[in-house]
């Protein structure tokens, strides 16, 4: 490496402290919306990341530049560079949380993939396409997070969540109860004990297709008249316990 940069395998000092710089900045900003959200991976992981993952990208393309011209050499920039994308996925296992049916984690991960290559776009000299990249990711992080949870939240208020014990055509009284109150029924799924037991409370969940409040109402009314339910949810708005429910 030279103060000023003289052939095609060699960088100056000032080009290459800039590339490491930007790519501070630029991971540091992804990072900085996944601190705020407290995920996880946060600042200094994106950081590290962005910054290693320019190291590299430079050591790949600048660092054997002295043996460009030796007999029977062959430069591959990029060989170095490319386990930069395999080896990112140990910290992005990392993030991954499974909490029973419940996974989270993978977006953080995504981002740390993402990063990485910001990362190899700053060090290979792609500075329009990392910046570019960058405002993209924020920008999917923070709007279409919103969107995400206004449309989850839209969904489950169509969803009614009951715990049942087993009775002679249970399900079916059920299903008669909302359709006479109107409502239409989207899908219907049972949930059976994980031990197998007959006598547990199975999860019955039924999908509604736009359902009226009105009429959600007094289905949930007539739902605490059957004595096979032992307690019932609509998941965002209502949530209610029958008089007769058993532990």
């Amino acid at each position: 490496m030279k103060v000023m940069a003289t052939g095609l395998w060699e960088i100056s000092w000032l080009d290459s402290s800039l590339r490491i710089l930007l790519s501070l900045a630029l991971g540091g900003l992804i990072g900085l919306e996944r601190e705020w959200h407290n995920h996880a991976a946060g600042l200094r992981t994106h950081i590290l990341v962005c910054v290693g993952a320019t190291i590299i990208m430079l050591l790949s393309i600048y660092g054997f530049g002295d043996f460009a011209d030796a007999y029977n050499v062959r430069m591959d920039p990029a060989r170095l560079a490319a386990q930069v994308v395999s080896g990112i996925g140990f910290l992005g296992a990392g993030a991954i949380i499974r909490n029973g049916m419940s996974i989270t984690g993978l977006t953080t991960a995504a981002s740390i993939w993402v990063v990485a290559a910001i990362g190899l776009c700053v060090g290979a000299g792609f500075f329009y396409e990392a910046v570019l990249a960058t405002a993209l990711v924020i920008l999917i992080l923070l709007v279409l997070n919103r969107f995400e949870k206004s449309f989850h939240s839209k969904r489950s208020r169509n969803e009614v969540i009951l715990r049942i014990t087993r009775a002679e055509g249970g399900i079916a009284r059920i299903t008669e109860l909302f359709e006479r109150e109107g409502l239409v029924i989207a899908s219907v799924s049972l949930e059976s004990p994980d031990d197998g037991d007959s006598g547990e409370a199975r999860t019955l969940r039924i999908k509604l297709h736009k359902p009226r409040s009105r009429s959600l109402l007094d289905a949930c009314d007539r739902l605490m008249e059957l004595d096979f339910v032992q307690s019932f949810e609509t998941a965002g708005v209502l949530k209610s316990q029958p008089s007769h429910a058993r532990s």
